[in-house]
């Protein structure tokens, strides 16, 4: 069994003669515009004409990326879970594949007794998500959401576990089961670094930005270290998330509380819960393999050389545009519009996940007008400053991203634009109220 590297969260399971690639995101611009890989990758068709299957584990667009799936052959079949939303399927399906949707924690024959096991990453239990999302009544009624997932590859000899983006405190439960069926993990995909907008789109001092830089390293790296000691794999390789930022959020790059893959590793190497006999680390170079049989990697890795990465963000990355910045101006009247059912729309997942607060959100249209968005249930208003406002939250964006957001998911979402660092935030007080975060991501038309 090979596992291949491609970028990102994207590698190949080769085995047996069948090849599966996991979450593809192969194209520059995801997340409207500001998502870019380094080094840049040379698409290789007659490779990936060859795979066998695609498994996607989540709907963000750097594990299901649009872009990609249109230089993919059609023919190839789709694996992801079997959500109680239908959405991931549906997205798929509308490009022209075959989706199969997997039950959760069941073992899948592909061919020549290669098999795939994929589980929700709070195991379908509504509780632990209630804890971690804070929103329990919307898990609680609905079952499982689009959080994530994680999956078994085996070849009957050799498992591979792909944790993707799974929060530890979500999954453990998920891999404990894991842990429980399988005898040994082979190799272990494992995160290494957090990509929300925190800390580099938020109003922050100085001290205060430097530490919650180091602070979110600290407890991603932190997490990935639990997942190794929890599944002592015998090899471990840190992925998904090395992303780069373009256009005029490059400016960003330097401060979002992301470290590098070699510094992941060597975190890793120092630490003192990880069984550094029995679990090694492995790094690969985009096309190149690591073979379970041999215990051998393709090549050597090769470090990122940090002067042509900063060169490279400079003269290339720096100067794209991004996708909303060629749209037209839209005009605030046509924006107000839209407003009202909005905020019936925010106001309805308010409810449903019973979430009360004396916080607003205040939405920036342009200098001196607000939308100031209450979550007491008390009615949206249209302000001209902050002036009197106790606790709020301050969004600002370009117009042209406000407007798209507002029309509908169809055309942008808020999820996607804070995880591409497209919204700046002023919190006041500084404090983080997750219900608040969720039922924005509703406040569209």
């Amino acid at each position: 069994m090979k596992i291949r590297y491609i970028k990102s969260a994207c590698v190949a399971v080769e085995t047996k003669g069948v090849k599966i690639l996991t979450d593809p995101w192969l194209v520059d611009g995801e997340y409207y515009g500001s998502w870019c890989h380094y080094p840049e990758l040379q698409f290789d068709e007659d490779y990936f004409n060859s795979i066998d299957y695609i498994y996607i584990s989540h709907i963000h667009p750097d594990h299901f990326s649009k872009k990609t799936f249109a230089l993919l052959d059609k023919n190839i079949p789709v694996l992801i879970h079997q959500y109680a939303s239908p959405f991931l399927k549906m997205n798929i399906e509308r490009l022209g594949f075959s989706v199969s949707e997997l039950p959760h924690n069941a073992k899948t024959e592909l061919k020549n007794g290669v098999t795939i096991e994929i589980l929700a990453a709070d195991n379908c239990n509504p509780e632990l998500c209630a804890k971690f999302m804070g929103c329990g009544i919307v898990e609680t009624k609905f079952k499982s959401t689009q959080i994530d997932s994680l999956a078994v590859i085996s070849d009957g000899k050799h498992n591979v576990l792909n944790l993707n983006d799974c929060p530890y405190d979500l999954a453990k439960e998920a891999v404990g089961v894991i842990n429980k069926k399988y005898q040994h993990i082979d190799f272990l995909l494992v995160g290494y670094g957090g990509a929300g907008p925190y800390p580099q789109c938020f109003e922050l001092s100085d001290e205060d930005r430097s530490k919650a830089e180091e602070g979110k390293k600290l407890q991603f790296l932190n997490q990935g270290e639990k997942y190794i000691n929890l599944v002592e794999p015998k090899y471990y390789m840190p992925f998904a998330g090395t992303y780069t930022l373009a256009g005029k959020l490059s400016k960003l790059q330097n401060k979002r509380g992301v470290p590098e893959l070699h510094e992941a590793v060597d975190h890793f190497l120092n630490s003192t819960i990880i069984n550094q006999e029995e679990s090694k680390p492995v790094l690969l170079n985009t096309y190149e393999y690591f073979d379970l049989e041999t215990k051998k990697q393709s090549k050597e890795y090769i470090s990122v050389n940090k002067e042509k990465k900063e060169a490279y963000i400079e003269n290339v990355l720096s100067k794209r545009k991004l996708e909303y910045e060629l749209d037209d101006e839209p005009k605030v009247e046509e924006m107000l519009a839209l407003i009202p059912a909005a905020n019936q729309r925010m106001n309805a997942k308010r409810e449903e996940i019973n979430f009360i607060s004396d916080t607003s959100v205040l939405v920036k249209l342009k200098e001196d007008l607000f939308i100031k968005l209450n979550f007491d249930g008390s009615e949206y208003e249209i302000v001209a400053n902050t002036n009197g406002i106790q606790s709020f939250v301050e969004y600002q964006l370009s117009t042209k991203l406000l407007n798209r957001i507002l029309k509908g998911p169809r055309y942008a979402h808020w999820n996607n634009a804070e995880i591409g660092s497209h919204i700046k935030f002023r919190r006041v007080p500084n404090t983080f109220e997750r219900g608040l975060y969720h039922a924005m991501c509703f406040f569209h038309a």
